[in-house]
């Protein structure tokens, strides 16, 4: 009888000879790849390196421009806050002009009302 399939143990050794052989034909490209993978690593260190500067760079520019913005907020909150100043001694000034104008009407009111008062009781004797 026999026998077609392998047995565990004969599994067991093919896939073990399989794993050394990919193992070794891995070697073997690494060993043949070794300048070349030097040269690569330091292409991409040089890379890193550039991109970390270029991140830098941005992240300066970046926080500048806040400031930028920052300061430039702060001086429009000072000239809304001088405006808004300006605005109430303004209003404040009129009023107490206006306080004074109604202050002068009346007491020329009271003027003109004695004045006449005076003339009525002058004509009366």
């Amino acid at each position: 009888m026999a026998r077609k399939e392998p047995g565990f143990a004969e599994r067991l050794q093919a896939a073990a000879k399989a794993k050394q052989a990919q193992l070794e034909k891995m070697r073997e490209t690494a060993l043949a790849n070794a300048p070349q993978s030097a040269e690569r690593q330091a292409e991409q260190v040089e890379a890193a390196r550039a991109r970390d500067a270029r991140i830098a760079e941005r992240k300066a520019a970046n926080k500048a421009a806040a400031d930028l913005r920052e300061a430039e907020r702060a001086a429009e909150q000072a000239r809304q806050a001088q405006a808004a100043a300006e605005e109430k001694a303004r209003k404040e000034a009129e009023r107490v002009a206006k306080a004074e104008a109604d202050a002068a009407l009346k007491k020329d009111q009271k003027a003109r009302r004695d004045a006449k008062y005076a003339a009525r009781k002058a004509r009366q004797r």
